[in-house]
This record gives C-alpha cells, sequence and structure tokens, in this order.
C-alpha cells in the first residue's frame, strides 16, 4: 500500500528557553518491510547544525543542535512510503532452531540478539503469564506468538495516553489496560520470559477511514530465525503487514522515540501539540 503521511509536533515553552541537542526519529524505515518514497522535515528555529545518520539499529535520525533562545520547537514532516508486507507470515521458519520453544538461535547469531531476548528484569507475574501461554500453545513458536497478542488484545483495553515513559509491564497487566506502547512492552516481556529476541517499534498504524484525530502507534517485533523481524501489534490483536508503517525499532522504547531532546530555562514548562495525517494514495492497493 501507498501512503501519504504529514506529521506537526510543536513543543511550546511558557518562557525562552535554550534548546539541548535533539534527536529526531521521524523519517521512516527503509527495509523489506516498506520504501520510502519520498521525506521532506521542517525545524522551528532553524538548526545551527544538524546531520542525518543511521543508529546502531539501522534507524534512519537526525542530530540537530541550535542557538539562542526560542519560546516554541517546531518539526513537521511529510512522506510517502510504500509498505511491502501484504502476508505477514510469508515465510519458512527454521525448523530445526524456531518452530518450538525455546528458539535456539546457533552460535553467530545468539551474541547479536543476546539483549534483545534477555529476561532479566522481567517480573515474575509477568513470567507467570507468559508461561501459561507457552503452555496453553504447547511450546509451539508461532502459537504462542499468536494466543500472547491475542490474550493482550481481549483482556486489555486500549487507552490513549499521549505522553510519557511506556509503564512496566507487570503494571500493566494486572490493570488490563493502557497505551499502545504499554501493551507493546508488556508483549516484549512476555516474549523475552520465553527467549525469545523482541524489540520496541514506533510508527503508524492504517487505522479507522473516519477516524477524527490520529497518533503515534507503537507494536512489537520478534526475531524468528528463516523470517528475520517480524512484528504483532497487540493493540489490534494483529500480525504486522502493509498497514502499518515503521519509524524506528530498538530494544528500548527510549530509543525508538520520534523525539528525544532536552530545554534548559529556570523553572520553565512545557507542552506538546501533534497533528497527525494519514491518506492512502489513490490506486493503491
Amino acid at each position: 500500500m501507498n501512503f501519504r503521511v504529514t506529521h506537526e509536533t510543536v513543543y511550546r515553552y511558557d518562557r525562552p528557553v535554550f534548546l539541548e541537542p535533539h534527536v529526531i526519529r521521524l523519517c521512516p524505515r527503509c527495509d523489506a518491510a516498506q520504501r520510502l518514497l519520498s521525506f521532506d522535515i521542517e525545524i522551528e528555529p532553524h538548526a545551527s547544525g544538524s546531520i542525518a545518520c543511521n543508529d546502531l539499529e539501522g534507524n534512519s535520525i537526525i542530530h540537530c543542535w541550535f542557538d539562542g533562545l526560542t519560546d516554541a520547537l517546531r518539526i513537521a514532516t511529510v512522506f510517502e512510503v510504500e509498505t511491502l508486507r501484504r502476508n505477514p507470515f510469508d515465510y519458512l521458519l527454521d525448523a530445526a532452531a524456531a518452530t518450538r520453544l525455546p528458539i535456539m538461535y546457533g552460535d553467530a547469531i545468539e551474541p547479536l540478539v543476546a539483549a534483545y531476548r534477555s529476561s532479566a528484569g522481567v517480573h515474575e507475574a509477568v513470567a507467570e503469564f507468559s508461561g501459561a501461554v507457552a503452555r496453553q500453545a504447547k511450546g509451539e513458536t508461532l502459537t504462542f506468538l499468536a494466543e500472547l497478542n491475542q490474550r493482550i488484545y481481549q483482556t486489555s483495553a486500549c487507552v490513549i495516553r499521549e505522553q510519557g515513559d511506556p509503564l512496566p509491564a507487570e503494571f500493566t497487566l494486572s490493570e488490563k489496560q493502557g497505551s499502545c506502547r504499554d501493551l507493546a512492552v508488556l508483549f516484549i516481556a512476555a516474549c523475552r520470559a520465553q527467549g525469545i529476541a523482541a524489540r520496541f517499534v514506533s510508527g503508524y498504524q492504517e487505522g479507522e477511514p473516519d477516524q477524527e484525530k490520529r497518533y503515534l502507534h507503537a507494536w512489537a517485533e520478534v526475531y524468528l530465525p528463516g523470517a528475520g523481524w517480524r512484528g504483532y501489534d497487540p493493540t489490534h490483536g494483529l500480525a504486522v503487514g502493509d498497514r502499518h508503517i515503521a519509524l524506528a525499532a530498538s530494544i528500548t522504547p527510549a530509543l525508538a522515540a520520534p523525539v528525544s531532546g532536552n530545554f534548559r530555562g529556570t523553572a520553565a514548562t512545557a507542552s506538546i501539540q501533534a497533528e497527525i495525517d494519514l491518506r492512502i494514495l489513490a490506486g493503491a492497493g
């Protein structure tokens, strides 16, 4: 499918501030699942310096820095992207390594995925929840992932929470509700409890045609031998295909945040307003 997206974010400060260097992750990834056709960005105030590069995990990022005082920061992007993955299951798993839990990543890959699959820090309640799903799936990898996705979708209400870091997975599990990023973090923690490499993804989702207000979206990806990184969206209970647009993917949500940066100003406070317009281009299937 072909999409055109415009996204404007405005940070306003109640008194002039100095902007520290910022990292912007609003340029969509270009990979096997999607192809970036065009991209433009406007930053106000004009950055005194900037550089575009790829981070350690392959995300397109912009480092920018500023001079002087300002009472606002505006970041506006417009891009066109073609999503390519109509069938989210168009792969053949490595039968010896990945069809059953725990996945055996092998000597060559294990050092690269070790941090993504580490269960250190996974709360006991989340591990018990994950274990129950794994037992119901009889240890079959794809059955586990599908059941976990559905279990979170069916038992956890999705709420809009525009600001703030994702909540701990155990809190979302106990409260049975959370924002899309909270549900993604729960899915990731449950996967890591079973030794599955998982990461956090920020981006956009097609949504409903008559949707009045659009927001950034978040979901999870897991690394499957024979398939690579594959997305699961517990907010919608779906395997990710061509109706999601990925901006950045990372081991932690903080490293996939669309904008990262601080400001300096005595007792200054900030507010944020974002507007997103997402459209399917005419003739796109």
